[in-house]
């Protein structure tokens, strides 16, 4: 197994917090404007219950896609994306930071972290990011895209008005835990993906880095970036779809007085099997992966981008202000 210094090319520090702060939450940004469309059509079509009786037919991702800017109109394909902006900063400012201290912590009295390192640091900074901003986001994100109401139409009131009014609406009728709801499946689902996806990109970039010396101690080039951060975005969702499609219907509804998650994930789990058969763990797995994946090669473009960008500046966070 291959391993590679903690400290990154040409010997230099890992990214401050404040880098990770501007470079990731630069990445995350501009991956959900691009590709929020598409998880708001993977939502749909894990809510689904088409198929199961007689009559109806199974939608996949383009008439989906279709029927929401048919009645809701192009925007409805936005729908949530108020909660993932609110929580993008964050999210992918926990998940590199972490990461990274992950990574030194596992490191080597030389400071070498192996592949396995390499996939418990992303394991970690999935679950780690999962519990601070991804499950109560992803809650707020899925009742607003669950909503069926055409943006067209000003008598068309949905319940939910906005992310933030969603949220209190949540918070006062359902209390908090329920903000907290399929916290283990996204912890489970955000290590999964990020340990696959960290692992990957990492032993990618360093071969590429081995077959051309020139970029050795230097960043590679955008396109290639992107086209490993495509493939390694690719691999997560593959593995954890069941986790996925389950997490999203338990965070849709809210829960029955003294039914406990894991009943509640068993009793889901079951009716999917027994109602729409076992593909239905697999509904929206096309959407997600061209969610996620190019959402990765975006995040990795632009992270590394951004990074470079910041470090060759010199920026430093001293005393609460930034300094050259």
């Amino acid at each position: 197994m291959s391993a590679k210094s903690v400290k990154g090319e040409g010997g230099k520090k890992p990214a401050s917090a404040v880098t990770n702060l501007v470079a990731g939450g630069g990445a995350g940004m501009m991956e959900a404007l691009v590709c929020h469309p598409l998880d708001t059509i993977k939502v749909r079509m894990q809510l689904s219950r088409r198929g199961r009786t007689p009559g109806t037919k199974k939608r996949g991702f383009v008439m989906t896609g279709r029927d929401i800017i048919k009645r809701e109109t192009f925007f409805g394909l936005y729908k949530g994306l108020g909660a993932v902006l609110t929580g993008i900063v964050p999210k992918m400012a926990i998940r590199f930071t972490s990461y990274e201290w992950y990574k030194q912590m596992l490191a080597d009295d030389n400071g070498v972290v192996s592949s396995r390192g390499t996939f418990v640091a992303g394991l970690f900074a999935g679950v780690t990011e999962a519990v601070a901003v991804v499950t109560p986001m992803e809650v707020v994100k899925i009742r607003m895209q669950a909503q069926y109401h055409s943006l067209s139409d000003p008598l068309d009131v949905p319940k939910y008005r906005s992310a933030p009014h969603a949220l209190l609406t949540v918070l006062r009728e359902e209390g908090i835990g329920a903000i907290y709801r399929g916290v283990s499946l996204t912890a489970l689902r955000q290590g999964t993906n990020q340990a696959v996806n960290f692992t990957a990109y990492t032993e990618l970039k360093g071969w590429l880095q081995k077959v051309q010396p020139q970029y050795e101690n230097a960043n590679l080039p955008g396109y290639q970036t992107t086209v490993i951060g495509l493939i390694s975005g690719a691999m997560g969702p593959f593995s954890n779809a069941p986790i996925d499609t389950i997490k999203t219907r338990l965070q849709k509804t809210p829960a029955e007085p003294g039914q406990t998650a894991v009943s509640r994930i068993m009793k889901i789990s079951n009716d999917m099997f027994k109602q729409e058969g076992a593909r239905a763990f697999y509904k929206g797995i096309t959407p997600r992966v061209m969610r996620v994946a190019p959402g990765q090669a975006v995040t990795f473009t632009v992270y590394e981008y951004l990074k470079k960008k910041l470090e060759d500046s010199n920026i430093a966070f001293v005393g609460g202000k930034y300094e050259e």
